[in-house]
């Protein structure tokens, strides 16, 4: 145990001198996963606090980020094939950049889907249970999504800080980091994170307050 919490204290203070070897090497140490934890747990939190700070937010994030990355995958695409085509011209970036803003697109559309619980939920079977046995099976979506989260928040930590330290770029660039694109997937996890604890706290108010617990998702819904 005292292992552990030395190993979790290193990340931090690696983290504190910015090194990114040292980051690197501090995360490929068995600590890193209660590192992990903590990064979504207070991650989560802060973003719930963010979302009632501002409801804008809670409302458009996902959805905003997702049509933004989006219509710069399309951009790209649209253009670099008229360039090709017409121009025999192309950017050597256009065909390396795409794939890493695919990754953003696809786990904040998971956030989103979360949010809105537009996953498979078996609603129909779900709704002919007792009230008590649909919120656990509620509850057992959420902590599933949690700990897939947690596996990915830290993991793809590790990822980040070892594609900083070998100072791996973008193929095609000069400048631009991979690792720029790869720390935004535990972002977007840390997101997903907090959507599912948001459903925790929604699921446990209607059950108190009697309500429907399971209903048809919506994806039009906010």
């Amino acid at each position: 145990m005292g292992s552990y919490i030395a190993d979790i204290g290193a990340i931090f203070a690696a983290l504190a001198a910015g090194d990114s070897w040292e980051i690197s090497n501090a995360l490929g140490q068995p600590g890193s996963w209660g590192f992990g934890l903590l990064v979504m747990i207070l991650g989560a939190v802060l973003i719930l606090l963010l979302f009632k700070a501002a409801p804008v937010l809670d409302r458009h994030l996902e959805r905003t980020l997702m049509v933004v990355v989006y219509l710069a995958i399309a951009g790209i695409i649209f253009v670099e094939v008229i360039r090709r085509f017409v121009l025999s011209q192309q950017e050597p970036w256009s065909t390396t950049l795409p794939p890493y803003l695919f990754l953003l697109l696809t786990w904040f559309g998971c956030a989103f889907n979360v949010k809105l619980r537009a996953h498979l939920s078996f609603t129909e079977f779900r709704n002919r249970m007792p009230r008590s046995i649909q919120l656990i099976c509620l509850f057992l979506d959420n902590v599933l999504w949690l700990g897939m989260a947690w596996i990915v928040i830290t993991t793809t930590l590790r990822l980040t800080a070892n594609s900083a330290s070998n100072f791996q770029m973008l193929l095609g660039t000069d400048h631009v980091m991979i690792w720029w694109f790869v720390i935004l997937v535990p972002v977007a996890f840390t997101i997903l994170a907090a959507r599912a604890l948001e459903n925790m706290i929604e699921d446990m108010r209607r059950f108190r307050e009697g309500a429907q617990l399971i209903a048809m998702p919506k994806m039009g819904d906010s």
